[in-house]
């Protein structure tokens, strides 16, 4: 198993839904609101008046055989939205109930 932790300008909340559905993946928790900023480029997400954007952030633990398969889409998801930041992270899951 693995965890992907997926971190979204919020503008991409709807398209990353759908990729998920796509990759049958049903379950997740979502925070809505996350702030940041990316560590090479972009501006930041913080909500406030100067930068008013914001993040989102998804956490799924997946099998191992689907994690290519989303984030492969979610690369072509950041290709077209370059500016919304989208990063994806994997961890390996050592134990669940």
């Amino acid at each position: 198993m693995k965890a992907v932790f997926i971190v979204y300008g919020q503008a991409l909340t709807e398209p990353v839904q759908n990729i998920l559905d796509m990759e049958s993946i049903r379950g997740f928790t979502r925070w809505d609101e996350t702030f940041g900023r990316g560590s090479n480029a972009g501006e930041p997400h913080y909500g406030s008046h100067a930068w008013p954007s914001k993040n989102s952030s998804i956490l799924t633990i997946v099998e191992d055989h689907k994690v290519e398969g989303l984030l492969a889409r979610l690369r072509r998801l950041n290709e077209q939205a370059e500016q919304q930041g989208l990063n994806a992270y994997v961890w390996n899951v050592e134990g669940a109930m």
